[in-house]
């Protein structure tokens, strides 16, 4: 389902002028595509930061103008905590568009009854999906993911009529035992040897 973001025309420019605007509580965009003409607009800075903090794509624009569109871009400041400015493209429902998604992972590995650890890999897959069925995550289920064993994009579940951008064969997760970490004994006890530094004199027994 679209957000719903209700947006106002814009005919300011210039550094200081979006500055100002961002105080006020507004969000300078720009919205393109589908051949028309690129329009200038403001979002309401609490709108547009419920949707991009959920993982909303697809939004429905109302005000200065009506129709679906795809969040193609946002620019952040350098510290990554406050949106500067929103590029939009036009969509129409039909329409299939490239999103980039987070990954979750549910449920729980049995190998992990069996000394293996989850490591998760890859958090994010690009599938070209149609607009009206773009969601805000995707999901693996790893409920029989056991030890020594992965699991690949292939295995994720992806809306209907989407489809990976990628390899199928990128591996998401694995179960896997932990290794031992350098300098810890060995199994029988002893701790392992120091490698030998080339072109080091090996001490000689007894006198020269």
């Amino acid at each position: 389902m679209a957000d719903l973001l209700n947006v106002e025309a814009r005919d300011t420019t210039g550094t200081l002028r979006m500055k100002r605007l961002r105080k006020s509580g507004k969000i300078p965009a720009v919205l393109y595509g589908h051949g028309e003409e690129c329009v200038s607009l403001t979002l309401a800075k609490k709108e547009i930061d419920r949707v991009v903090g959920h993982g909303g794509h697809i939004v429905e624009l109302k005000g200065a103008v009506s129709e679906g569109a795809l969040i193609k871009e946002v620019q952040w400041d350098a510290f990554g905590s406050s949106i500067l400015h929103v590029d939009l493209t036009r969509i129409d429902a039909t329409e299939k568009v490239e999103v980039t998604l987070p990954v979750e992972l549910k449920g729980d590995a049995p190998g992990t009854k069996n000394g293996g650890v989850v490591s998760h890999l890859l958090h994010e897959l690009t599938i070209v999906c149609p607009a009206d069925k773009v969601v805000d995550m995707l999901t693996l289920k790893i409920n029989d993911l056991e030890l020594d064993q992965s699991l690949t994009a292939a295995n994720v579940e992806l809306p209907v009529g989407a489809e990976l951008a990628g390899e199928a064969t990128d591996v998401i997760v694995t179960c896997n035992a932990p290794t031992a970490a350098a300098g810890e004994a060995d199994d029988d006890g002893e701790a392992p040897s120091e490698p030998e530094v080339i072109g080091e004199k090996k001490e000689e027994s007894g006198d020269e």
